[in-house]
């Protein structure tokens, strides 16, 4: 499912391509090519952003479960372009500053809106774990007041998101907007997501209360993820600060920043965090997107991502190709051998990750995968995870061949030793 085709028109179109047998390629092209990419996948992203808000709007204004269901589609839609931009986390500072501001999980849902009983009512480690914003207009809770009278992007991104420096106070980003079209998946490790009615946003018959503040919370993160994404690419234009940081590093500089990237991913961040954490502990609270049991559509594409970025190809959303000279091919001219393992280890990753998507399409989410006692499931999850450590151990095989120096890949302690 990963594989892409190029027309001849579209790669005349890039930086660095040529009719004839390309003999050598340079750092510098590599980083021309990773920077197109980045230009792309964070427009795609910006742009499905904005088609999530037309869906929102027009739920909003008419709430029932066909434009509900609208909205949720578009929302998985934008996931697609944006997990493919993860690969660009972890070696380039300005991306992991802003990153928390669109994709922290998980998350404590009283913090925003009603939940269940079993949730809970406090916890030891968050004071603001059920203040419930939605329901409340004025919020004190140790010693630190909110006045959250008039829901907007600013209450949202300046005083709640993170309150109080917990990490799972998360009031923005994909994930807020997750829940508040899902809700809770109250469902554990069996079949099913969550199911917030559409009522939850109707004015003359509104389902539990303040579904006048429901819509302006939905309204105003939703805003505010575009904003988010507008700047963000700005940020890979030339003359941004991510596109600026990038090439103060120099070509070799770059080279350690993709590959810096590529590993962290895969290892400690999808391997690790996302996945085996899970697994471990037999918890759908684990599931990177919990409400929406989308979670086996973000892995498969964080991996397209890492495969884009050492391609040097990005498949838009409108189908045109953006592609480059490639760490690929440096590989192939530099150490055939290794490029050839390389490729081989994204491969078993996609099967593995194809393996998912087709249990998901069985009914067998990612969060049925993971309960206790799921041998077969424990068997398909635990295929992905070894995958991503054999592809690990590759990009670290990588950069020992080119040399490359400050490149420290984040590990999981949910992993063992590479």
């Amino acid at each position: 499912m990963f594989k892409q085709i190029c027309t001849l028109a579209c790669i005349l179109s890039l930086v660095g391509c040529s009719t004839g047998r390309q003999d050598s390629v340079s750092h510098s092209a590599i980083l021309e090519t990773y920077i197109a990419i980045a230009q792309a996948a964070y427009e795609d992203s910006l742009i499905s952003a904005r088609v999530l808000e037309d869906a929102i709007d027009a739920f909003l204004a008419e709430p029932n479960q066909t434009t509900l269901t609208y909205a949720r589609n578009a929302w998985v839609a934008a996931r697609v372009p944006y997990l493919q931009t993860e690969a660009f986390r972890f070696g380039n500072p300005v991306v992991d500053e802003w990153e928390g501001r669109v994709n922290s999980w998980p998350l404590d849902e009283g913090l925003i809106d009603y939940t269940a009983a079993f949730y809970g009512q406090d916890s030891d480690n968050n004071y603001f774990y059920t203040a419930n914003i939605i329901a409340n207009e004025l919020i004190d809770i140790g010693g630190i007041s909110v006045d959250a009278a008039q829901i907007t992007p600013q209450l949202l991104a300046e005083t709640l998101h993170l309150i109080d420096g917990v990490e799972s106070n998360v009031a923005t980003g994909y994930h807020a907007i997750e829940f508040l079209l899902w809700g809770q998946d109250l469902n554990g490790t069996n079949p099913g997501a969550g199911n917030r009615p559409a009522s939850d946003y109707s004015l003359s018959d509104c389902s539990n209360r303040n579904c006048d503040r429901r819509r302006d919370y939905l309204k105003a993160v939703t805003g505010l993820l575009v904003s988010d994404l507008e700047e963000m690419v700005y940020n890979w234009q030339p003359g941004g600060a991510a596109y600026v940081d990038l090439m103060q590093k120099g070509s070799e500089g770059g080279l350690a920043t993709i590959l810096t990237g590529m590993g962290s991913l895969a290892y400690g961040e999808l391997a690790g965090e996302r996945i085996r954490l899970g697994l471990l502990l037999n918890d759908p609270e684990e599931e990177h997107d919990c409400f929406s049991d989308n979670t086996h559509n973000s892995h498969y594409y964080d991996a397209l991502g890492i495969k884009n970025v050492y391609m040097g190809s990005y498949e838009r959303i409108n189908g045109n190709l953006v592609q480059g000279p490639s760490l690929a091919r440096l590989m192939e001219l530099e150490a055939p051998d290794l490029a050839a393992v390389m490729l081989a280890r994204i491969e078993s990753t996609e099967l593995a990750m194809d393996a998912l998507l087709v249990e998901a399409a069985k009914g067998n989410t990612f969060d049925v995968l993971i309960a206790s006692n799921n041998v077969a499931g424990e068997e398909v999850v635990s295929r992905v995870v070894d995958s991503l450590m054999e592809e690990t151990r590759t990009i670290e095989d990588i950069i020992r061949a080119l040399n490359l120096q400050n490149v420290s890949i984040s590990g999981s302690e949910s992993l063992g030793d590479l």
